[in-house]
């Protein structure tokens, strides 16, 4: 299987939103110390790297992480490529193919360090969600922090993924991605009443219907 790898490597250096919570490893017990096993300890925000939105973090009446429905997750997608100015929003004018599929992916290009918080990455239009979900979008995945900009209080395109039914797959690492069409896999933990969970995404090469 030729997998494509969308998710950056974590690590304690892997940039999160300011007054967020880091990626931190206490290790317990370890092998090179003279113990019989290693053992860590792991402490994050939920919304670390490539990670799903639940409902619940941007709406009080919305499903946690673990009521996802995974088949929106597994499936065909296409990567569309956006030309918008840095720290700008994304508008239908600025994609360069017309979606065609229920799984969306925004390759902007403008948070190209995982481990660099430039704060100054495209945000996308809650006017451009309203027409994706109109096109029957299920899931948009973006190669940012956020589907809104990164100064944003009021969340407009969050609110525009809750009003349409669009989950929100953020932290993607669509560098090395050509757009097209793939298989998507991007499964969340379980996690019982949370908010996000950090996915392992990864692209397959669409093979045409026979």
């Amino acid at each position: 299987m030729d997998l494509i790898d969308i998710s950056p490597l974590l690590s304690t250096d892997t940039a999160v939103f300011p007054g967020d919570t880091p990626l931190q490893r206490e290790v317990l017990m370890d092998l090179h110390a003279g113990n019989h096993l290693t053992l860590s300890t792991l402490k994050s925000t939920v919304h670390l790297g490539s990670h799903l939105d639940a409902p619940s973090h941007y709406d009080p009446d919305g499903v946690s992480i673990e009521e996802v429905d995974l088949s929106l997750c597994v499936g065909k997608c296409q990567v569309i490529q956006t030309n918008s100015k840095l720290g700008e929003e994304i508008f239908a004018e600025d994609l360069e193919e017309q979606p065609q599929c229920s799984r969306v992916l925004l390759k902007t290009g403008s948070h190209p360090n995982p481990d660099h918080w430039g704060g100054d990455f495209n945000g996308v239009s809650p006017g451009l969600i309203d027409e994706l979900a109109q096109q029957g979008v299920k899931l948009l995945g973006v190669d940012t922090p956020s589907v809104d900009l990164a100064d944003s209080k009021d969340l407009l395109a969050h609110a525009a993924c809750r009003r349409g039914n669009i989950w929100i797959l953020e932290g993607l690492v669509l560098e090395k991605v050509d757009p097209g069409f793939y298989e998507l896999i991007a499964l969340p933990l379980p996690l019982k009443g949370f908010d996000a969970s950090p996915v392992r995404a990864v692209l397959r090469k669409w093979k045409q219907d026979s």
